[in-house]
């Protein structure tokens, strides 16, 4: 079955949804993104901290200066998922400027809104990953906020074709002063004598699947030194689409047993699949059932 996109209030499908090639977005990365990600659960299907996720691509609209309606998000979100029949996806919202010139000045382009939803597996692969230390450093925030730009990935996409070259999973940025920042993808979390660290530093994006493994294991936040990581006892990344994820080895440095990461892990995933109802509030759930979105389609 050929997928529907959401895009400015109307659906379309993949093979005719079109972008000029003129677009602003498309030479100057203008644009803003968001992964989200949506789960089977006995109930029916829901989606993983859906406001939080459209609050800060809200906050990189904003860095460029559009106007992104929340409610109207939300609800395409959801629209889309029930057209395309999907309990489990990836999601991708994206806004971005199109036709309007090729100048830098912002305002007189136009602005677009879509929605896609995908079948996924973890660009990890959902199994131990071998990490590198980038020999790029990753964008500073003094320069570009740390949020989901489109224009702003190029310095990931580089580190990890670089990373992929030597023959490892996933690169890990640090700074001039050796200190962590993030992955290309994920957050950095280390574990030392049973306790969580979690990595902090401007310059890394404020992750949603972040914020979550804080509030499940009562992690300490703070910076972090690359000595530090490395003498840790486990190590693991997260984002939405890494879920909670087991370091294998950085560089020379390999790690044994993960028990906290496999616990983390496993709470994790009994919470975005609606098992443990303490948890039920960061879950909007749609009921896939429902015709009048499919019709309207």
């Amino acid at each position: 079955m050929s997928l529907k996109i959401w895009i400015d209030g109307q659906f379309q499908s993949t093979e005719d949804a079109k972008v000029s090639v003129l677009s602003h977005a498309l030479h100057y990365g203008t644009g803003v993104f968001e992964g989200i990600r949506s789960y089977p659960t006995a109930s029916g299907a829901a989606v993983f901290r859906l406001r939080e996720h459209l609050l800060r691509m809200q906050r990189g609209a904003d860095a460029l200066g559009m106007h992104l309606v929340l409610d109207e998000c939300e609800q395409a979100v959801v629209q889309t998922l029930r057209v395309n029949q999907q309990a489990e996806a990836y999601i991708r919202p994206l806004a971005w400027y199109a036709d309007g010139g090729l100048g830098l000045d912002l305002g007189k382009q136009t602005a677009h809104l879509m929605v896609a939803t995908i079948a996924w597996a973890s660009h990890l692969g959902g199994h131990k990953v071998r990490v590198t230390v980038s020999p790029m450093r990753r964008n500073t925030a003094r320069a570009m906020p740390a949020l989901k730009l489109t224009g702003g990935y190029t310095n990931a996409t580089m580190a990890k074709l670089e990373a992929a070259r030597r023959g490892f999973d996933e690169a890990l940025f640090v700074d001039d002063a050796g200190l962590v920042v993030e992955c290309t993808g994920e957050n950095v979390f280390l574990v030392k004598d049973g306790k969580v660290v979690a990595s902090e530093h401007p310059d890394a994006l404020g992750g949603i699947t972040r914020q979550t493994a804080i509030e499940l294991t009562g992690a300490e936040v703070r910076p972090v030194s690359l000595a530090e990581l490395k003498a840790a006892d486990e190590v693991f990344l997260t984002g939405t689409s890494a879920e909670i994820c087991a370091v294998e080895a950085i560089d020379e440095r390999v790690y044994g047993d993960n028990p906290v990461t496999r616990d983390l892990s496993a709470l994790y995933q009994r919470i975005v699949h609606g098992e443990e109802p303490k948890y039920r509030h960061w879950l909007t759930e749609y009921d896939l059932e429902s015709k009048a979105d499919r019709v309207a389609a």
